[in-house]
């Protein structure tokens, strides 16, 4: 699964022999420290995600529970801050755009 929160990008996947837990990837280290504080960050140079933690999923469905009750803007990619994250999303939008059409 990927997840796009306005402070970074991760992409979910089930962790190998656990069904109840998840390794969460990140392509920037930030995107996993702003959002999942509180886990510990194992970086991995050989892998396409670098960053990486290991989370439940009670656990990760709580965060984007809990970011989906807090979102507080009309517009998705103007809450974005980073300029490189944005551009990345614009990106996807536009992908998206076409597919559509």
């Amino acid at each position: 699964m990927w997840v796009c929160f306005n402070n970074g990008f991760v992409s979910a996947v089930e962790k190998w022999g656990d069904s109840d837990r998840l390794i969460v990837r990140a392509r920037r280290k930030e995107h996993l420290a702003d959002n999942f504080a509180n886990w510990n960050i194992e970086t991995h140079d050989d892998r396409d995600y670098r960053y990486r933690i290991d989370i439940s999923k009670e656990e990760f469905g709580n965060i984007v529970k809990n970011r989906i009750l807090n979102i507080d803007y009309g517009n998705f990619k103007n809450s974005v801050d980073d300029n490189e994250l944005h551009n990345l999303y614009a990106n996807f939008w536009t992908l998206h755009w076409r597919y559509q059409r």
